[in-house]
């Protein structure tokens, strides 16, 4: 699987701040637990990291594991071609809903700011066109699943979203290409009252991905901690 990651240490929760974090843990008291998943430095210094407190210690490929153990059978896709600044924040949502995978379309590089290092817990497949994306989706017997307020778009609030899908993001300023709307088996709207034309990329990603949750998630579970 081809993957687009970045590399950072056991601190990795600090990097997108210059500011001490006041988040985690210190460094473990008492007698070290033989637990072969915890990582010896982050038991000796303390681990700051932005992840809930179950993975307290654990080292970054024990996490990766335990994750892919769980995750849901949704991917997100997003178009890349203008540098979109909303794809940190889609993988970091992504991340939270546990998504099996993101795929960036377009351009390779992008913006992990708003990613907040989630990245380097989720699955990230790159694709150079959207006929690449689409064409690994019906390998994968995956349906196309587009989410944009176009005419003819059809409410998400009222659609029964496939278990497995591919949920597509467009662009902030043009919205879905022709060619993703064009394999799209719907394209999706959602249900707006103000005077804004839309809602941004990263905003419209974590409410698509939170009404696949309220559809097939365990409710339960996502809310065990």
């Amino acid at each position: 699987m081809e993957q687009d990651t970045e590399t950072a240490g056991p601190g990795d929760g600090a990097a997108a701040s210059d500011e001490a974090p006041t988040h985690g843990v210190g460094p473990w008291e008492g007698a070290w637990p033989e637990d072969p998943r915890l990582d010896p430095e982050l038991l000796r210094e303390g681990d700051r990291r932005n992840v809930v407190d179950r993975y307290r210690y654990w080292r970054h490929e024990a996490i990766v594991v335990d994750l892919d153990e769980r995750r849901h059978p949704f991917h997100v896709a997003i178009e890349n071609w203008q540098h979109d600044l909303n794809i940190g924040s889609v993988v970091r949502t992504a991340n939270a809903f546990l998504a099996q995978e993101v795929h960036i379309v377009g351009r390779r590089r992008w913006n992990r700011r708003g990613a907040m290092v989630t990245d380097r817990y989720q699955h990230v497949r790159h694709h150079p066109t959207a006929d690449d994306l689409a064409t690994w989706a019906a390998a994968s017997s995956l349906p196309v699943i587009g989410i944009d307020n176009l005419p003819g778009s059809v409410p998400l609030e009222t659609y029964e979203l496939p278990r497995e899908c591919v949920l597509v993001f467009g662009q902030e300023s043009v919205g879905l290409t022709d060619e993703v709307r064009e394999v799209a088996q719907a394209t999706l709207a959602i249900a707006q009252y103000g005077s804004t034309r839309s809602i941004n990329a990263g905003a419209a990603a974590a409410i698509a991905m939170h009404a696949w949750v309220r559809q097939h998630g365990d409710i339960a579970a996502g809310h065990g901690g």
